[in-house]
């Protein structure tokens, strides 16, 4: 029983460290991105077994997302980076999302007649 233990410890350790580095690289990558777009704000969204995915809108209007393993792996990458998180995608945040006709023509052209999804 005492060898399984160690092995259960050892393999939770491995995970925590991997989940430990891969926050770290997303933290870097969200920093990365506050910085070309004079800060960012974000939210973390649950997508099932996927993980997490973390949205960002820029100073500037521009957004991006990352996805994450785990919520977990989202929060922490999150709180290194140091943005603001918000609880919700809505309102004055999401209101700051600047988008063009890049946007409009995926998001909503194939709904009301736009061009085909190429």
């Amino acid at each position: 029983m005492a060898e399984t233990k160690q092995v259960d410890e050892g393999t939770d350790a491995k995970q925590a460290a991997k989940a430990e580095r891969t926050a770290a690289k997303l933290a870097k990558r969200i920093s990365s991105f506050a910085k070309e777009h004079g800060g960012a704000e974000g939210h973390v969204a649950y997508i099932g077994e996927r993980g997490a995915r973390i949205v960002l809108v820029g100073e500037d209007g521009g957004w991006g997302d990352l996805v994450a393993p785990s919520h977990a792996v989202a929060e922490k990458a999150v709180e290194k980076s140091g943005i603001t998180v918000h609880e919700a995608f809505d309102g004055e945040f999401a209101a700051k999302v600047k988008t063009g006709p890049y946007e409009w023509n995926r998001m909503a052209g194939i709904q009301v007649g736009g061009p085909a999804n190429g």
